[in-house]
């Protein structure tokens, strides 16, 4: 097993790609500490697992909104109690938030979807960081998406927290490099989950004509696999991609079953980056 004995938190986790990571995780060996908002559905969620889990394995969950401190405090404090010391971090929890054009959707569901993706992914950091460096090795995993590479019109609050988590993804690796603690974030496709749904349900008037029909040929095809990014997810918290940080890898569309054959040249590189393109890049002399 990949994770064996290894004490693991996914947030976020009460349902589609989060519930996938948590699953995978309990299969690869793991202690698995999960949350979401719903207590309801984050306590159907760990019922699940322990009937994956090990007779040795631990499942803990419990309700919590990632963008409070007070919150994040509490549960990480109930999960090193119960599982020890974080190994593995999957900071999941994530909305799409408000849908139209920016200046007419309501600034505060605009700065609620900041506050849940920014600082859902912020806080949790904070709370394991220190454990993690305590052991001088850990695996911190955030999720992005096409957001953070892309313009989304028409769902702006998504886009920008998504392109500041892969920039906090990037600052936070170098900052725990010498403590080898590993930092990365993924994009895990274009997955059919709620959100998916929202933007559905949401019309093509609200999220635009040529977003709506993308989202359509999306629910038609089925989506990417969401055990596509679980496996990835297993990936880069596995001691095989020791050495990889830093990085925004794709589930889909990028070679992470090798990455760690290339891991030298890709300490020295900056793909798989967030980087400014400059008219030389591109043949162009201005």
């Amino acid at each position: 097993m990949k994770l064996n004995n290894i004490s693991a938190v996914v947030t976020g986790a009460s349902q589609g790609l989060g519930k996938a990571i948590a699953d995978e995780f309990v299969k690869e060996g793991a202690h698995v500490a999960l949350c979401a908002r719903d207590p309801n559905l984050v306590n159907a969620a760990a019922d699940d697992l322990k009937r994956l889990a090990g007779p040795d394995q631990k499942i803990f969950a419990s309700a919590c909104d990632v963008s409070m401190e007070a919150d994040v405090q509490k549960f990480f404090d109930a999960v090193r109690s119960r599982l020890g010391p974080v190994n593995v971090l999957v900071n999941n929890a994530g909305v799409y938030g408000p849908k139209g054009e920016s200046e007419k959707v309501d600034f505060q569901e605009w700065k609620r979807s900041i506050e849940i993706n920014l600082y859902g992914t912020f806080l949790p950091c904070r709370f394991v960081i220190c454990q993690m460096k305590e052991l001088r090795r850990g695996k911190i995993i955030n999720l992005s998406g096409g957001g953070a590479t892309a313009p989304l019109p028409r769902i702006s609050g998504y886009a920008a927290s998504k392109a500041a988590v892969v920039r906090f993804t990037e600052t936070l690796a170098e900052e725990l490099r010498e403590f080898s603690i590993d930092v990365n974030a993924i994009a895990p496709g274009a997955l059919n989950t709620r959100l998916l749904e929202e933007v559905l349900s949401a019309g093509a008037d609200i999220v635009g004509k040529a977003f709506y029909e993308k989202s359509l040929k999306q629910r038609d095809s089925g989506g990417v696999p969401l055990e596509r990014a679980a496996r990835l997810c297993v990936y880069l918290a596995s001691e095989m991609s020791d050495g990889i940080t830093g990085k925004l890898i794709s589930a889909q569309w990028d070679p992470w079953e090798k990455l760690h054959e290339f891991r030298e040249q890709l300490a020295k590189s900056d793909v798989y980056t967030l980087r400014r393109i400059v008219p030389e890049d591109r043949g162009l002399r201005l």
